[in-house]
């Protein structure tokens, strides 16, 4: 269960402008569930969670556990929403070391050279006991031409080829497109193993598509019980969306009260991918005709020692959104000890998620005395099943915030202006 801490931020608000705000929220959810608003025609990550496919989640599975079994690295190629839904994901719920499933890379998401002459050098590289690497490869594009993505495929596909000449059909899966598009001539010329990404989901709304569950199976994630806590909080929210409305609401009127920036934050390191998913999913959807916040990240505490003054006391132009766990699975606590040279028995029996926990009230009740409104979206558990719930909860909360702004949601028309300038200065 998704729940969401607005107090501290409304008390930043009138009660005439929350009122307004929470009638202009109320309206957006309409519009999105009538679909009538700007890109209706991309509200297929709704109608996946009213209609599951168990067919594509039993698919994706299996071929995810063989995969597991037979590979030492899957090479997850794409960008923007083709990989940081995935990666957000395999990051909170994997282990540091995980032991049972391949090395992830993430790669197509930048054009360094450098970068893909390591990656090649470190796949041609034997493992400890002098036998070769086993590499699987999933590439993820809609059209297939996307430059960052392309040219590393190409690199990688020539390597694959000389490498595993005999298998590289089972070794390269491709999730893109229906039809049409530069991957799915390479399908039918290699005839590698194909997902599709729906035609009605967008690439930054496509987590819970192919797009984002066959890494998570690959990785060991149950993407049943994270697709299916999706299905629950949508049915949830369709029944009563009183908070996510409230949320939307309360971010709205607190821009248009004059903030320009929503810094996204966590004290679990291992949520830092999910902001990152929140970033490019709010940046990417709101920031159109001069609209909407920016939409930055930070990890705390960590980053509390290098921009903890400037959100204590500097420009007050952000609000911050905490994205917190509420319970944890483990019991790591500090020990006491006899000298007591690091002063440090006062927290002696302490766990080290109570200690955090404190740290993250203690951060939020000084941010807010010091003009920075605060919103606590809390996860009740780190499992599958919550994460899911989370992803969906924010994919909703996006449309209907951006409706409020009188955005499309759905668009990136800005997007392609430096693609123009790019294959310009390329001579395409």
């Amino acid at each position: 269960m998704i729940d969401v801490d607005v107090s501290r931020a409304e008390k930043f608000l009138s009660e005439e402008n929350l009122h307004q705000a929470k009638v202009t929220a109320a309206d957006a959810l309409k519009t999105v569930r009538q679909q009538n608003g700007e890109g209706a025609e991309w509200l297929g990550w709704r109608s996946l969670l009213d209609d599951p496919n168990d067919a594509i989640l039993e698919q994706l599975d299996r071929l995810g556990t063989a995969i597991r079994e037979e590979a030492d690295v899957f090479l997850v190629c794409g960008i923007g929403g083709s990989y940081l839904g995935a990666r957000a994901v395999i990051e909170a719920l994997s282990p540091f070391f995980n032991q049972e499933a391949p090395e992830i890379i993430y790669v197509g998401h930048h054009m360094s050279g450098g970068y893909l002459q390591e990656l090649i050098e470190y796949l041609d590289t034997p493992k400890v006991d002098g036998e070769p690497k086993s590499v699987y490869c999933n590439v993820i594009s809609k059209s297939g031409t996307t430059l960052e993505t392309a040219l590393s495929f190409r690199k990688i596909r020539n390597w694959m080829g000389n490498t595993y000449p005999d298998s590289l059909q089972q070794r390269i899966i491709c999730t893109t497109s229906s039809e049409g598009g530069a991957l799915n001539k390479l399908i039918d010329e290699y005839d590698f193993q194909k997902f599709v990404i729906p035609d009605d989901v967008g690439g930054r709304f496509s987590v819970l598509t192919p797009v984002g569950l066959f890494p998570m199976a690959v990785a060991g994630i149950d993407i049943r019980s994270l697709f299916y806590g999706a299905v629950t909080e949508y049915e949830k929210l369709e029944n009563e969306a009183e908070i996510l409305i409230n949320y939307a609401a309360v971010k709205y009127a607190l821009y248009q009260k004059g903030k320009q920036m929503d810094v996204l934050t966590s004290f679990e390191p291992e949520l830092s991918g999910l902001c990152g998913w929140l970033q490019q999913l709010l940046g990417e959807s709101e920031g159109k005709k001069q609209k909407g916040m920016l939409p930055v990240t930070a990890s705390y505490s960590t980053d509390l020692h290098s921009l903890g003054q400037f959100m204590q006391d500097g420009s007050r132009t952000m609000m911050e959104t905490f994205i917190t766990v509420q319970k944890s699975d483990t019991s790591f606590t500090v020990e006491e000890t006899e000298s007591n040279n690091d002063e440090l028995n006062y927290l002696a029996g302490k766990s080290f998620h109570d200690i955090n926990s404190k740290a993250r009230k203690g951060t939020i009740s000084a941010h807010t005395e010091g003009g920075v409104p605060c919103i606590s979206v809390n996860i009740e558990v780190l499992n599958a099943s919550q994460v899911g719930a989370f992803i969906y909860f924010y994919e909703l909360f996006t449309a209907v915030y951006c409706y409020c702004l009188g955005v499309n949601p759905f668009t990136q028309p800005g997007v392609e202006n430096y693609k123009k300038r790019m294959y310009k200065l390329l001579d395409k």
